[in-house]
């Protein structure tokens, strides 16, 4: 057992609360990525650096591993006869269920949330497009009503033009709430990192927005290796903690992918990788836990792809990180697969102490935030004292902000 689960439970999201002034939040990017600002936490000291020195606080035997989703412009804009606006925010694909499927097919259902939904009375509304020089008429249609989503089915009349040309044309990127303005021109280039290439996440992994080729060749020079998973982010990733302690909070479920070449990397390297982002690292330790279920026993339990939030708490192992993830790599070569995928719903709070690696990369985060929980499963209670010399010394905050790298 990893940690006390009714203890766990019992967390105080109102000790996880900091004054964030709202001018110290980045409403745009810098003009360079890489010119940001990077605290390092190590050995309980802080220092000061910017990102285009990141190399200098690695190690040659370093393995950083990314999140290489890539953000779709998931908003789309419906103007009924009226003059009503109704806004349509994809979430995720329902019909069919695959991400890339879903882009490259002739119709889909996505889950969705819908603005200024009561003004949507009939069943579908449509919208006007020219895509490369043709004229098409698309058709949202609300096919279930839930509490918190609607399923919508999109249509449109013709069939030489996919999902991807049809939100690639009309929507836009979906730039975070706190950031009080709509989203711009350059959020198409800026609100993504530069190695991103799997479509899916309705949010950045914003650790990533700060590394440039100039960085990477740095890295390169130092034979520091990079890896890649995919985890597509969701919405859920801004919803705020309500419940005053976080067993009341249910945290958002998300799609994560990993080939066995990667895989392999994280098994060589074991003991020296490094996470670029909160996504990245919510990947990396949900293997884990899908590792241990994969050798249970001989047998494969239905749910072995998936990790519930309250797992990690719940599950007793000797098995070192290495170990685990080479039981999926024995499964995908029993079983002639490329990759392993599945969902998590992973919470990584106070207590929990991260089995895959030895740092992370990551941006400043939002008060009484689930991030900001998991900040401190890897400082402890020092993410205080770190947010207050962040604060002290005029770094940026949130997606647009500046960078820390916090060891653990």
């Amino acid at each position: 057992m990893i940690h006390n689960f009714e203890n766990t439970q019992q967390i105080n999201i109102s000790d996880f609360n900091y004054n964030l002034p709202d001018c110290r939040i980045a409403k745009y990017p810098l003009p360079e990525r890489d010119l940001s600002k990077l605290l390092i936490y190590r050995n309980n000291e802080i220092t000061d650096s910017y990102f285009n020195q990141i190399d200098k606080h690695l190690s040659n035997n370093d393995l950083i591993f990314f999140n290489d989703t890539k953000v779709v412009p998931a908003r789309l804009l419906f103007q009924k006869p009226t003059g009503a606006l109704i806004e349509i925010f994809c979430l995720e694909p329902l019909s069919p269920a695959d991400y890339a499927l879903s882009f490259q097919s002739k119709q889909c259902s996505w889950k969705c949330i819908v603005g200024n939904l009561k003004k949507w009375k009939n069943s579908f509304i449509e919208k006007k497009l020219t895509i490369d020089g043709v004229d098409l008429i698309l058709k949202a249609e609300k096919i279930n009503e839930q509490q918190s989503s609607v399923d919508i089915q999109f249509t449109w009349n013709d069939d030489s033009v996919s999902f991807e040309k049809i939100i690639e044309a009309a929507g836009s990127i979906p730039i975070p709430p706190y950031l009080n303005r709509p989203s711009e021109e350059l959020d198409k280039n800026r609100y993504q990192t530069i190695y991103s290439k799997i479509k899916g996440s309705v949010a950045a992994p914003t650790a990533g927005l700060h590394f440039t080729e100039n960085t990477f060749n740095k890295l390169k020079e130092k034979n520091i290796t990079n890896g890649n998973v995919t985890l597509h982010v969701g919405a859920g990733t801004f919803k705020p903690v309500q419940s005053e302690k976080i067993s009341g909070h249910e945290m958002h479920t998300e799609y994560y992918s990993i080939n066995k070449t990667e895989l392999a990397k994280l098994v060589k390297n074991s003991g020296n990788i490094i996470a670029v982002g909160t996504t990245t690292l919510r990947t990396l330790e949900s293997l884990y836990y899908c590792g241990i279920k994969i050798n249970s026993n001989g047998l494969l339990p239905e749910d072995y792809n998936y990790v519930n939030q309250w797992e990690p708490y719940q599950t007793s192992s000797s098995l070192s990180y290495k170990e685990s993830l080479e039981n999926i790599l024995n499964y995908l070569e029993k079983n002639n697969l490329d990759a392993f995928s599945g969902h998590t719903q992973i919470m990584i709070v106070p207590g929990y102490k991260p089995k895959s690696i030895k740092a992370l990369i990551t941006n400043f985060h939002q008060p009484k935030s689930t991030l900001l929980l998991l900040i401190s499963s890897i400082v402890g209670a020092n993410w205080k004292k770190i947010y207050d010399f962040a604060l002290e010394h005029d770094y940026r905050f949130l997606s647009y902000g500046d960078s820390s790298l916090l060891y653990l």
